[in-house]
C-alpha cells in the first residue's frame, strides 16, 4: 500500500522505521516545521524531518496542514493511507478525505481513556494500572474515531512517562503494521468507542509540573514521574527553580520487604515526620517532606547545573535545618 507517514517527536520512529521495513511504500513523511533547539536556538530538523533526510525520502513540513500547497502535495502523491503518530496539528476534513483509507493514527492510550495530547502522561499521574496503545480512524474529533485494534501495557510501581512512552512505541509500531496490512488486505473492522469511559489529556504545562509538596507522597511521586522527562517535575529552593528526578517513598510496607502488607503501611526505621517541603539531610538521602510520609529525593538539577544526586547537591548547597523546597 502507498503511505505517506506523518509524525514529528522520537516517539514516532519505531513506528515510521517498521513502516519502511514493511511490504508498504513509502512516499514521502509530513512533519512539524523545523523549530529553534538548543542553546543558540538555531533552526532544528524533528527527528522524524531527520530520519527521511537520511534516507533520501521526501519530506513535507506545511506550517498548517490546511495549506492549499500542502493539499495540493499531497494530493499528487496520491497515497492510499496516512498513518499518523504524534504529528503534532489538527487534520482539517478536506485533508481527511485525500487517501482513499483515510488517516489512521497510533494513540498511546487505550480509547475512549485519555484522549489528547498526553495520554501517557495523565496515565501516570492519575495512577492507573494498565494503559496501552490504540489504532483508530482519525475523523474530525479529538481522538474519537473508530478503533481498529489495541495493545496493552501494565504501568510499573517505577515507571516515568518516558519509560512508559518508550515501550509503548514499541509495541505500538507492531500494531499499527497489522492494522495496515488488514486494511490492505481488506479484513480491517474498525469498532466505534464506546460512550462511557472518556476521559481528557491536555498537554502537561510547566506549571502542572511543579511540584506539590502539601500533596500525599504518593501523588508526588506520581507528578514527578509523569513529567519526567517532558517538562520536568521542578520546585523552588531558596528561590531558585530546581529540577528534580524520580523520588522513592521512605515509608514502605511490609511487602515491600518481602512480607505482608497491613493497611496504611508500616514505616520503615528511622521514619522521621517532617513538614510539606521541609528538607532533612541524613548520611546517604536527602529527606523533603509531604502531605503524609517524606520522600527520598533521587536526583537534582538545579539551573545552569547538571543533574546529581540529592546527597551530592545537599552538601553542596549546604541546607541548614528547617529550609524547605517550595
Amino acid at each position: 500500500m502507498r503511505l505517506v507517514f506523518a509524525g514529528t517527536p522520537e516517539v514516532a520512529l519505531p513506528s515510521l522505521e517498521a513502516l519502511h521495513a514493511s511490504s508498504h511504500e513509502l512516499l514521502a513523511v509530513v512533519t512539524r516545521p523545523d523549530a529553534p533547539a538548543g542553546r543558540n536556538r538555531r533552526p532544528q530538523r524533528s527527528p522524524v524531518g531527520a530520519w527521511a533526510d537520511e534516507r533520501g525520502i521526501e519530506v513535507l513540513t506545511p506550517v498548517h496542514p490546511k495549506e492549499q500547497s500542502f493539499v495540493d502535495a499531497l494530493t499528487a502523491l496520491a497515497p492510499e493511507c496516512v498513518p499518523v503518530v504524534a504529528y503534532g496539528a489538527l487534520v482539517p476534513p478536506k485533508l481527511l478525505a485525500v487517501p482513499q483509507h483515510g488517516w489512521v493514527n497510533l494513540h498511546f492510550s487505550l480509547l475512549p481513556a485519555w484522549r489528547g495530547a498526553a495520554p501517557v502522561q495523565h496515565a501516570v499521574l492519575h495512577g492507573d494500572e494498565l494503559t496501552g496503545a490504540a489504532v483508530f480512524q482519525l475523523e474530525a474529533g479529538m481522538d474519537t474515531g473508530p478503533v481498529y485494534g489495541t495493545v496493552v501495557e501494565k504501568i510499573q510501581p517505577t515507571d516515568t512517562a518516558g519509560d512508559l512512552l518508550g515501550r509503548l512505541s514499541v509495541t505500538g509500531a507492531g500494531l499499527l503494521v497489522t492494522v495496515l496490512d488488514a486494511i490492505e488486505a481488506g479484513t480491517a473492522r474498525a469498532v466505534p468507542q464506546p460512550a462511557d469511559g472518556v476521559s481528557l489529556a491536555p498537554k502537561i504545562t510547566v506549571d502542572d509540573a511543579r511540584v506539590r509538596w502539601g500533596e500525599p507522597a504518593f501523588a508526588v511521586d506520581r507528578r514527578i514521574r509523569a513529567c519526567t522527562p517532558a517538562p520536568g517535575a521542578w520546585t523552588e529552593f531558596r528561590g531558585e527553580r530546581v529540577k528534580l528526578g524520580s523520588v522513592r517513598l521512605a515509608a514502605a510496607t511490609r511487602a515491600d520487604r518481602g512480607g505482608v502488607a497491613e493497611p496504611g503501611g508500616v514505616a520503615e526505621p528511622g521514619r522521621v515526620a517532617l513538614a510539606p517541603g521541609e528538607l532533612r539531610v541524613e548520611k546517604d538521602r536527602v529527606l523533603a517532606g509531604t502531605g503524609t510520609d517524606p520522600v527520598v529525593l533521587g536526583t537534582v538539577r538545579a539551573a545552569g547545573k547538571r543533574d546529581m544526586p540529592a546527597v551530592d547537591w545537599a552538601r553542596g548547597v549546604r541546607i541548614e535545618p528547617g529550609e524547605h523546597l517550595r
